[in-house]
């Protein structure tokens, strides 16, 4: 039995590979972007299969019209794909208050919008996969993105509680963290400041270190693209999924340390509870 997808983000990069995937599969597919111009490929392209709907994730208009586009077509929504996104690179001090908006209303509220778009037809139906795409920048603090790591540490506390409620109506979530892969995001979908010389070391690295890791990252998105049609064939699929061997690197590393440092301060930690009663 086909599955019906909505992936947001679906005109370039891992949306793009992902939805070239779905249909491959022989899944339906809700294709979204913001200009329906940057879809012109897919128009045509198994039409049985394939609808596409102009979708901006940071209106609630268009979120639930999405869910609708995708049910009168097919009947159902079983898979909702929130990947759209973007990071820009630079200082704290120096990214505007207007960017940091910008960046977390797409990121994170994007994300809060489309999922409770689609939570009231997954819950009448019993049934469901909430796919969300965070980043190792939602495991750690990634340098010179301090809107997108704030953004998707959003989005991995939000799908934690979220999975929580939804075990309880038979949708699952899972939270995908990607490491680098060779999509547009590391090119033309980011703007790269290098900034202030006194950032140069966290900063200035990363905004070079981008663009000369440009078309080298290890993760190919159709392997990616498949993982994610594997992980929403499971049983019983993961809360997270780091996609790529540098997010498992990476991960572990910050996993280590962060239990070293809990570790280390410990005593000080419990300290501060309220004295044992005498009388236990």
């Amino acid at each position: 039995m086909p599955r019906t997808w909505l992936v947001t983000g679906s005109s370039r990069g891992f949306g793009r590979a992902l939805c070239e995937r779905i249909l491959e599969a022989g899944d339906n597919l809700l294709a979204t972007a913001r200009d329906l111009g940057q879809l012109a490929s897919f128009v045509g392209s198994r039409p049985d299969q394939l609808a596409i709907a102009r979708l901006d994730v940071t209106s609630e208009v268009d979120a639930r019209a999405a869910v609708e586009a995708a049910i009168d077509r097919f009947g159902a929504l079983d898979v909702l794909v929130n990947n759209a996104g973007y990071g820009d690179v630079g200082s704290v001090e120096d990214t505007t208050i207007d960017s940091f908006r910008r960046q977390i209303e797409t990121n994170l509220f994007g994300t809060i919008i489309l999922t409770k778009a689609a939570i009231p037809h997954m819950r009448a139906r019993g049934s469901g996969h909430i796919i969300q795409f965070s980043s190792v920048g939602g495991r750690l603090g990634a340098p010179g993105r301090a809107p997108y790591s704030a953004a998707k540490w959003g989005v991995e506390g939000f799908s934690e509680v979220l999975a929580q409620e939804m075990r309880l109506i038979g949708v699952k979530v899972t939270i995908i963290e990607p490491g680098g892969f060779r999509t547009d995001f590391a090119g033309a979908s980011t703007t790269l400041d290098a900034g202030r010389p006194e950032y140069d070391e966290v900063v200035g690295k990363t905004a070079r270190m981008q663009r000369a890791y440009s078309g080298r990252q290890p993760g190919d998105p159709r392997r990616g693209a498949q993982a994610i049609l594997d992980v929403v064939a499971a049983t019983d699929p993961p809360l997270r999924l780091a996609l790529g061997s540098d997010a498992v690197a990476a991960i572990e590393r910050s996993d280590r340390a962060r239990l070293d440092e809990l570790t280390r301060w410990r005593s000080l930690s419990i300290s501060t509870d309220y004295p044992a009663s005498p009388d236990g």
